[in-house]
């Protein structure tokens, strides 16, 4: 193209711009701007819980409308989003606006892509549900009278929210989408536990416990007359509801066997769930060889740990030793607490050592809740609430704490409260000059592949300071290797159970409770599991990568700035930010 005809061109070009703006009344960046303000809004109103969570009071009184007719209608909606997205010229958006783009596109085109497998019609599992939305209340905070009078609105209107999901959970029955009766079968005890003849003892009503000391007596008597009703009346008939169709209709529809694979277009959609979780475009074949391969390096270690210590004897003589011996396990549940809280507080003072930027936001460390803690798994993290009026909470579980050794709680602190979890959702969390849809973001392989790098760090902190702890690193590494090999092996390559529970004894220490609790997940969740171990593998590839690249220039607190500094993005746009850092560096 010669001068004159690229002058024209580009002419031509930007007068088409200027007429499309003047047309529009706004920029491209503007255009962005509005939408995801709008979608922002949007969300917030169709997921009244999550609003709830986040600290947004305005739709505290009401539960997501989850019934089938509306669920199309967000599916549309998704569609029409991606029009409007298609509508606005990325070319000339700011870079920064050119990173939300590709963001919100990447999450609206998998959630409508999803659609399509008909997963929605799976609403409960074993680990969540509306069997559980009493832990709703559990993250709220009741502060005025008007914070009561909304969460009994939303127990006067259960039973609408009970027969959507009833409802949704016959369509599944029709589709042939439903999970397997192994996971299944826990759920009666779940539902009973909410079918209670007095209703002061129900989990719905711990915020009518206690009130606020400024509260009247005519208040506090009224607002507790009130639930006590509404639970009576209302939600309890509605559980007692779900029973009876869970035991006459759905669980006798549930699969005898396992395995996303089992499902409708069964490979398709693992795979789909493959590429999801972990952001690449992996195979679940390739995935499984990955796996193995990281077993077979972990093993390596795990067998010099053996050494190390003296014992005599095979590593699985080793994995036994470590799961039966007394002196690695608490026999009161709040010794193990107080465990996890020392060794919390122990964290943070050394974070400044590898990190440049910290979270204003504190955390604390709790029980998970009894009623929930036998099914679940050995920790999980809750972040903080948008407004900063809740702090991040780090929850481990003392269910039989006799089952959870000592040597596991270094690494598993560092993954779900700092440097892992916490301190990353927090910095999400306090991002500035953002969407906020950019603060909440959840690209699982980033944000668990960044814990279980955390993990990682505790060798840097000095933080794994005998063998046994380190131990304890290596079998949480184990973990997240071995579910790429059974979380694969079961979805897509038709292992039993069985398999995966006995491949998972051979590879690591984890109590059987923890290791059945564990694949009894992967059965539920199926792709989920693959995030963690890709996600870290490419951290460390970029860390090498920068290493080799800047060689002694190379500042341990700046890199983590830059694959922090984002939020989570899928694994490709993190590999792209650390590339730019990195030509801009040399």
């Amino acid at each position: 193209m010669d001068c004159l005809t690229h002058r024209c061109y580009c002419l031509g070009f930007l007068f088409v711009m200027l007429m499309a703006v003047a047309a529009s009344g706004q920029t491209p960046g503007e255009q962005l701007t509005k939408l995801f303000d709008e979608e922002w809004e949007y969300t917030l109103r169709e997921a009244p819980t999550f609003a709830s969570h986040l600290g947004d009071k305005r739709y505290n009184d009401r539960w997501p409308d989850v019934s089938l007719s509306t669920m199309l209608r967000r599916h549309a909606h998704q569609l029409e989003v991606l029009q409007t997205l298609s509508k606005i010229d990325e070319a000339a958006l700011s870079p920064a606006d050119k990173l939300n783009y590709r963001l919100f596109r990447r999450q609206i085109e998998v959630d409508a892509a999803e659609f399509a497998f008909n997963w929605h019609l799976v609403p409960l599992d074993h680990r969540s549900g509306i069997q559980d939305e009493s832990s709703v209340g559990d993250s709220l905070a009741f502060t005025t009278v008007k914070d009561y009078e909304d969460w009994i609105a939303r127990l006067r209107s259960f039973p609408t929210y009970m027969d959507q999901t009833i409802a949704i959970m016959r369509a599944g029955i029709a589709a042939k989408m439903v999970q397997p009766q192994i996971v299944m079968n826990r759920l009666p005890t779940q539902i009973r536990r909410q079918i209670v003849e007095d209703p002061a003892t129900s989990l719905y009503y711990k915020p009518f416990k206690s009130f606020p000391p400024e509260f009247t007596t005519a208040d506090r008597e009224r607002l507790q007359r009130e639930a006590q009703a509404a639970i009576r009346e209302q939600l309890v008939p509605s559980y007692r509801k779900l029973l009876g169709f869970f035991e006459r209709e759905y669980f006798p529809a549930c699969l005898p066997e396992i395995g996303a694979s089992r499902l409708p277009k069964g490979q398709e959609f693992y795979a789909f769930l493959a590429r999801k979780h972990t952001t690449t475009y992996l195979t679940p074949a390739q995935i499984h060889e990955i796996g193995l391969s990281e077993v077979k390096r972990i093993r390596a270690a795990m067998e010099g740990i053996k050494e190390r210590v003296g014992f005599q004897g095979t590593l699985a003589e080793f994995f036994e030793h470590l799961r039966t011996a007394p002196e690695f396990r608490y026999t009161d549940a709040n010794d193990l607490l107080t465990a996890y809280q020392a060794f919390s507080k122990r964290v943070d003072p050394l974070l400044p050592k590898l990190f440049r930027k910290l979270p204003r936001i504190p955390y604390g460390v709790e029980a998970i809740p009894e009623h929930m803690a036998p099914d679940t798994t050995t920790a999980y993290y809750r972040p903080p609430a948008a407004d900063g009026t809740r702090a991040g909470t780090y929850f481990v579980n003392l269910y039989k704490p006799e089952k959870r050794p000592k040597y596991e709680i270094a690494a598993l602190s560092l993954h779900e409260a700092v440097p892992g979890h916490h301190l990353q959702i927090a910095l999400a969390t306090e991002l500035e000059h953002v969407p906020e849809f950019r603060k909440h973001g959840h690209f699982t392989a980033y944000v668990e592949g960044w814990a279980l790098y955390a993990e990682s760090l505790g060798d840097e902190l000095h933080l794994y300071d005998d063998p046994y702890s380190k131990m304890g690193q290596l079998t949480y590494e184990m973990w997240r290797a071995v579910r790429l090999v059974v979380d694969t092996g079961m979805h897509s390559m038709e292992w039993p159970r069985e398999k995966g529970i006995q491949f998972f004894k051979d590879n690591a220490p984890k109590d059987e409770l923890d290791i059945t609790n564990e694949i009894d997940r992967y059965i539920a969740w199926p792709g989920q599991a693959l995030a963690y171990k890709i996600g870290e593998l490419k951290i460390k590839e970029l860390r090498a990568r920068a290493k080799a690249k800047l060689a002694d220039k190379f500042d341990i607190r700046e890199f983590h700035d830059v694959v922090l500094q984002n939020g989570a993005v899928p694994l490709d746009i993190l590999e792209r930010i650390v590339d730019d850092w990195l030509a801009q560096k040399k």
